[in-house]
């Protein structure tokens, strides 16, 4: 078909807006030829599995998933009865942007706590923590984190491991969104199975989406006894996929041959330049004092700022980006896989341009 878009157009609203990484294209080709088992039983979910019990253990399970909101609402389903609640950040993508899905489709409830940098610990789960055994309560039983944050905030494996001890201690599972998790694993500088299997995280929703995948996730189920029934959940919850090979074949791509970190490394990498870059703007007073600053730390491939709204208007008008919270002048950029030098230089001239008028 005749391209219907202009392909050298960038923009800094989400690491979605790109398209699907070149060797992921490759690797779908490579897939496409021939017959093979529908349902999962191809050569490539069965490779994915070897390749998840190589990186999670020895027992960890795979469920492939079209994206990331039906693999989130499908692990905490899995996780707990119906009188279950999670405790999550008051940012989590699953009380924030998900449509109530997790509430809606699976009649679990959301114990939303507030947090300064999307981040929680265990004494901001505590704050929800209790009323076991009070049938006017419902009863809290996984506590889930996200990683990278949305707000672009990073965990350690020890404040994972804090979280894991106090959650396993009350006797609640673990759960991460990890929508961003190779943005993660490029931060510290790990195996994915640093901040996750080897610190008590029990399952997992892997992305695939953000780091150039087309519609690709997973579930990993790390202790398989903490989420019974994913195999029948994941068909009556339409995530189940009848040509799968295409999901997992695109999921090994992340694993074989290092490209998950790798673009992730680079999208992280595009993030510190752009910081880089408006902080420099702002100590040699190339934008009037006061009119830039910064609202959380750049740790992954996020950036947030906040700047007057007229002047992120006049800015949108030539590169789309989101507001995070319009009053108080907060915005963010995001950085993707195929994010250039040149695409970050271009952006701060138009930052320093609509500043400094």
């Amino acid at each position: 078909m005749t391209r219907l878009h202009d392909s050298t157009r960038r923009g800094f609203a989400s690491d979605n807006y790109a398209g699907v990484h070149p060797e992921v294209l490759t690797a779908l080709a490579e897939a496409n030829e021939g017959h093979q088992v529908a349902y999962g039983e191809d050569q490539y979910t069965e490779r994915l599995g070897e390749v998840m019990r190589q990186e999670f253990g020895e027992h960890a399970e795979v469920y492939p998933v079209f994206n990331g909101t039906g693999a989130n609402v499908l692990a905490l389903t899995a996780l707990m009865p119906r009188w279950g609640a999670v405790i999550c950040s008051a940012t989590a993508h699953i009380h924030t942007d998900e449509g109530g899905a997790p509430e809606r489709v699976s009649g679990l409830k959301l114990l939303p706590v507030p947090t300064p940098d999307g981040k929680l610990t265990p004494e901001l789960i505590a704050i929800e923590a209790f009323g076991w055994g009070d049938e006017h309560r419902a009863q809290p039983l996984v506590v889930s984190i996200t990683q990278t944050t949305e707000l672009g905030t990073l965990y350690t494996a020890d404040e994972i491991r804090a979280i894991a001890d106090y959650a396993h201690a009350h006797g609640m599972a673990l759960h991460l969104d990890g929508a961003r998790i190779w943005n993660a694993a490029a931060a510290l500088g790990t195996s994915l199975r640093a901040f996750t299997a080897d610190v008590g995280v029990d399952i997992l929703s892997l992305g695939g989406t953000k780091n150039g995948l087309l519609g690709a996730e997973a579930i990993v189920v790390i202790d398989p006894s903490r989420a019974p029934g994913l195999t029948y959940l994941r068909k009556m919850s339409m995530q189940l996929a009848s040509k799968m090979r295409f999901v997992s074949a695109q999921l090994l791509t992340l694993f074989e041959g290092g490209l998950g970190v790798r673009s992730a490394g680079h999208a992280n990498a595009m993030a510190a330049r752009l910081r880089t870059g408006l902080e420099t703007m702002i100590a040699r007073g190339e934008v009037p004092e006061g009119s830039l600053s910064f609202s959380q730390p750049t740790q992954a491939n996020a950036v947030f700022a906040v700047l007057e709204n007229d002047a992120a208007d006049r800015i949108r008008e030539k590169v789309r980006f989101y507001d995070w919270d319009r009053a108080r002048g907060e915005v963010r950029w995001m950085c993707a896989f195929d994010t250039s030098a040149d695409d970050i230089d271009a952006f701060l001239r138009i930052v320093h341009h609509e500043l400094g008028r």
